[in-house]
């Protein structure tokens, strides 16, 4: 079962990262690697027992997944584990933790695990997913360090603006 932990440096603070990631209208600007996430119910983020229904982009437009978030606690950490399967994983569960540095800097510390199938194919299937696995996430949070450092203001006044609104 592979399970990894990275720990990536982001430009803003850990508020900011974490609304970046789960509000789907900012994730939807960045994201990468999943296309028509949305929140069963219509909610604009997750909570703790939401699922969600994520679609693949790009050339992994076929995979989709639904999620249900087990932890979700802003702007610390959000948790969720995959219902069901979704070829080519059998199981799935991924944590952000997010950690401030400065007022201005934080990092996200991602941490997955996720079992392949068939377990026949499991010994074939299993390094060719994880290597894809793991570039992909590379990739897609290197995507969200560049729209904070680009985006970062404007995040902050919607954050100033969704308290206004939503005391």
């Amino acid at each position: 079962m592979p399970h990894k932990k990275f720990e990536f440096p982001m430009p803003a603070r850990a508020d900011l990262v974490f609304d970046a990631f789960h509000y789907h209208q900012w994730r939807a600007q960045w994201d990468t690697l999943v296309q028509g996430t949305h929140i069963v119910g219509g909610a604009p983020c997750p909570s703790v027992g939401a699922i969600s229904e994520n679609g693949g982009r790009g050339l992994l437009q076929a995979l989709s997944m639904r999620t249900q978030f087990i932890s979700f606690d802003r702007p610390h950490v959000a948790a969720a584990t995959m219902l069901g399967t979704s070829f080519p994983f059998e199981k799935w569960s991924a944590s952000m933790r997010h950690k401030a540095i400065s007022p201005t800097e934080s990092v996200m510390v991602y941490t997955y695990n996720f079992t392949v199938g068939p377990a026949a194919l499991r010994w074939l299937l299993e390094p060719v997913v994880t290597w894809v696995f793991e570039r992909q996430t590379r990739k897609r949070f290197g995507q969200l360090q560049a729209f904070l450092a680009q985006h970062r203001l404007a995040l902050e006044q919607w954050q100033t603006d969704e308290r206004m609104n939503h005391p």
